[in-house]
């Protein structure tokens, strides 16, 4: 069982910088593949960034590509997702997800472990 538990989030104005951070317990995140999703007020939620914690090979959505970097730290078993020139658009709660596996995946249902979110708010 994983435990994940997110930090980082604000409110921050357009163009300004956040770092989340999702610290993982219960086991450690060396054989899981870590991603980073988000949600919007009444829509789907939907995949941001990945990591595999074997390699650190990373992958991104179109969206946030080249302004979003995720990262991990493997001493203190934790992933971050450094957000740069933040856009109102944004604006979501962002959820830290973790699955056993190989690869990375784009879909929520691919995920087994969940943390509990943290509100990112872009003000224009």
């Amino acid at each position: 069982q994983v435990q994940l538990v997110e930090s980082g989030g604000g409110l921050v104005q357009a163009g300004g910088s956040l770092r989340l951070s999702c610290a993982a317990s219960g086991r450690t995140f060396s054989s899981y593949v870590v991603g980073w999703f988000r949600q919007a007020p009444g829509k789907e939620r939907e995949f941001v960034a990945g990591i595999r914690w074997s390699g650190g090979s990373t992958q991104y959505s179109d969206s946030v590509n080249g302004r979003f970097t995720m990262s991990r730290d493997n001493a203190k078993n934790t992933v971050y997702l450094q957000m740069n020139s933040l856009k109102p658009e944004d604006t979501a709660v962002y959820y830290c997800a973790a699955r056993l596996g190989i690869g990375v995946r784009t879909t929520k249902d691919a995920y087994n472990y969940w943390g509990q979110g943290t509100q990112v708010t872009v003000s224009s």
